[in-house]
């Protein structure tokens, strides 16, 4: 995310680390907020098409969400349990499993691997090289995975990956559907998989997103997708989909995955799985692959009972009927009729995206990142994204009235006028 002013007030900038990012795009000290608005300590309010990086699907303090949690925590429930068992537990196990998995015909275990979605990717590299006792990892091109090492490694960016100070070892990038410019983009993979010469060793899995959000909403093709998973399963590769971002609903299913008809061997899920953007990862895998001994993989904050409860309430509020899901899809096709009537009236820009995550390319960067300023100045909140920060990325809450999603368009169209005219 394209960094534009440092946080306003003097104790920022005194004691918290110079590695703090958004709060220097978005310059204001922020109080409150509800549904798809914050309000800062001056009393300004601003639409969030930003939605914490994904992680608010269901909005900002969600009154179902809230309602369950507050009398959770009057009641005394368990906050921090480890991985014990729990009622809070037990409900949300049973909620995946009835509202999730049975319905999709999905034979999952799960797994808490701690709270954030780096967590989970690491936890998903582990037991795929346990598993299938090989080291290599391939990724994708443009792809983003986190920020700890073993997530780092399977993520492009050069920036990001310079700071982990280390070599970022036993991975090999791939290109992403598109970014050939429309050549079969597997045919290196599978021709140098099947060259005994290649010099390229035998996966332990391939890591995919379905849409890259970080790397400026690329998305991937149904076929393609399909193709990638025939390709592993055919070579006893285990396919892993990062749908920390794109999951939850984001892209119109609630697994991201769904459109293309495929079945992930592993699944790592971050960000609004927990409801209420309270902290919280799972990693979903075939049963034959947990083989993990006990504790072999653990972490003090994987037991997160508080958000054990809100994703349970989100579950059963949101996914139990397919109302959300058509809801996503009819905001997602506005969203992205509204870009491409921008795109239309400046030559320069293009459109792309699926469902509620979608993105207006400049053929200019910086004047992505000066359309984002602007819209932050009246009243809006969107970030960049792409390797170069071009990429205009919307990420509102799937629970945005339809007034709140117009009032938002008209902002950001507004905004790319006064950039593209000057």
């Amino acid at each position: 995310m394209t960094a534009c002013r440092s946080a306003q007030g003097t104790v920022f900038e005194t004691l918290e680390s110079n590695v703090r990012g958004y709060c220097r795009s978005w310059p204001t000290v922020f109080d409150t907020a509800s549904g798809a608005w914050l309000r800062d300590e001056q009393g300004k309010d601003y639409l969030d098409f930003f939605a914490g990086a994904g992680s608010l699907n269901y909005g900002h303090n969600n009154p179902v969400l809230k309602r369950a949690l507050l009398d959770y925590i009057a009641g005394d429930g368990i906050t921090h349990g480890l991985d014990m068992s729990t009622v809070a537990k037990r409900k949300l196990l049973e909620t995946l499993r009835d509202t999730l998995f049975e319905p999709r015909e999905l034979d999952y275990k799960v797994q808490f691997p701690g709270p954030t979605g780096a967590n989970a990717v690491e936890a998903a590299l582990k037991l795929a090289r346990k598993v299938t006792g090989r080291q290599p990892i391939l990724n994708f091109t443009n792809a983003f995975h986190g920020m700890s090492l073993g997530a780092l490694a399977v993520t492009g960016s050069a920036a990001k990956r310079a700071g982990a100070g280390v070599p970022l070892l036993h991975v090999a990038p791939m290109p992403y559907d598109g970014y050939l410019g429309g050549e079969d983009e597997l045919r290196w993979m599978r021709r140098a998989l099947d060259d005994s010469s290649s010099g390229l060793d035998k996966p332990a899995a391939v890591i995919v997103e379905t849409v890259q959000g970080e790397g400026g909403v690329n998305v991937a093709r149904a076929a393609w997708l399909r193709e990638l998973a025939e390709l592993c399963s055919a070579r006893g590769i285990l396919l892993i989909v990062d749908d920390i971002q794109m999951g939850c609903g984001r892209t119109g299913g609630f697994f991201s995955f769904e459109f293309a008809g495929i079945t992930p061997d592993i699944v790592t899920l971050s960000k609004s799985i927990g409801g209420y953007g309270l902290p919280m990862a799972l990693v979903l895998f075939r049963p034959e692959l947990d083989q993990w001994a006990p504790g072999e993989h653990n972490g003090t904050f994987r037991g997160n009972n508080a958000a054990f409860v809100t994703a349970r309430v989100a579950l059963e509020r949101y996914w139990a009927d397919g109302v959300l899901e058509a809801s996503t899809l009819a905001k997602g096709a506005r969203v992205g009729g509204a870009l491409a009537e921008m795109a239309a009236a400046h030559p320069g820009l293009s459109v792309r995206g699926r469902g509620l995550v979608q993105g207006l390319v400049f053929d200019d960067a910086s004047q992505a990142a000066k359309a984002c300023r602007l819209a932050f100045e009246r009243g809006l909140l969107v970030e960049t994204s792409g390797s170069e920060d071009e990429v205009i990325k919307l990420l509102p809450p799937l629970t945005i009235t339809d007034d709140e999603l117009e009032h938002g368009l008209a902002v950001l169209a507004g905004a790319v006028a006064a950039i593209r005219g000057g």
